[in-house]
């Protein structure tokens, strides 16, 4: 057993080191899912299969011991004196290969539940949501406001909450799915969405926008225009860059693409049922469903809600809209 952990434990680890490497696409929850039905084995072999072998070992060293006592009794001899508890101790240790299997498993069960079911952490890798979410915020994802999936096949088990407009949703990129993106939902199933000279429509009637003071992005040094835009019950903020133009560049071709229509203004479309469209708040920094569409309700993992830590600004830490 301990050669065959040992191949188990490598194979785990060159995996893990070729996607640091980036040779292979990881899939981190398919990862930690492999490593709990592992870790799980080893952990029902070590309870009801290896830890009785090695308790009856230890019992028969102490049977052992008081017969060998016994017959020395019986024959006047008085023997050496033995340290049966160390020896004890030794015979029920844990061997290496069940330490870091078996032992592991109710650590890696924990975060495989709590991050399949509940939460889930993210980083921040770009500025495509700035003003709300900066470089390097690492975030929380509630796992079950959208409903709870099943992790690795993703399938929904049980319904809870649809995605409203406003709310900031964590999803699979549609041309990408193992890549995990996060954008904010503006329009929902049925509705018609605008974004024409940058300025939002939803179902025919523009989005509240209000001008902010300009908002200063310490990462590229430079100001924004920041507006306040009310989507959903809710007042977001977005910024937006007079000197870009409004025409939509470099457009896929994605499902449902015939109900957008793109002009030189921007794009208007209609949102299939199942789908969703997002922007980023940092309208002219985001790739975004202008430019590869429509979100499938599949494709969700969850909303984002709060940012629990950023290592170069304490201040971050809290919860957004």
């Amino acid at each position: 057993m301990a050669a065959l952990t040992g191949v188990v434990l490598a194979a785990f680890g060159s995996y893990g080191l070729a996607w640091y490497l980036g040779l292979v696409q990881g899939n981190f929850s398919l990862l930690l899912f492999l490593a709990t039905l592992v870790t799980g084995a080893y952990w029902v072999a070590e309870r009801w299969h290896f830890l009785p072998q090695r308790r009856a070992a230890a019992q028969q060293l102490v049977e052992q011991q008081r017969q060998r006592e016994a017959e020395w009794a019986r024959l006047g001899i008085k023997g050496d004196a033995v340290d049966i508890e160390s020896a004890q101790h030794k015979l029920l240790l844990q061997p290496w290969w069940l330490d870091w299997t078996a032992g592991l498993f109710p650590v890696i069960l924990i975060v495989f539940l709590l991050r399949s079911f509940l939460f889930e952490p993210f980083k921040i890798p770009s500025g495509s949501m700035l003003p709300t979410l900066f470089v390097g915020d690492l975030i929380l994802v509630n796992k079950f406001h959208y409903g709870v999936r099943l992790p690795v096949i993703h399938t929904k088990i049980f319904p809870n909450n649809a995605p409203e407009r406003g709310d900031v949703m964590v999803f699979r990129f549609p041309p990408q799915p193992n890549l995990d993106y996060i954008k904010r939902v503006v329009a929902v199933p049925g509705d018609e969405v605008a974004y024409l000279d940058k300025r939002l429509s939803i179902n025919g009637v523009e989005v509240p926008r209000q001008p902010l003071p300009e908002f200063y992005d310490p990462d590229s040094m430079r100001y924004s225009l920041q507006y306040a835009e009310t989507l959903g019950g809710r007042t977001v903020r977005t910024l937006i860059d007079p000197n870009l133009p409004a025409f939509i560049p470099g457009v896929a071709d994605f499902p449902h693409r015939d109900r957008c229509r793109y002009t030189i203004e921007g794009v208007v479309c209609t949102v299939p049922e199942g789908y969703f469209f997002v922007l980023g708040d940092n309208r002219d920094n985001s790739l975004d469903s202008r430019f590869w569409g429509f979100v499938p309700e599949a494709n969700i993992v969850g909303k984002a809600f709060f940012v629990w830590m950023n290592f170069g600004d304490l201040g971050r830490i809290g919860a957004f809209e």
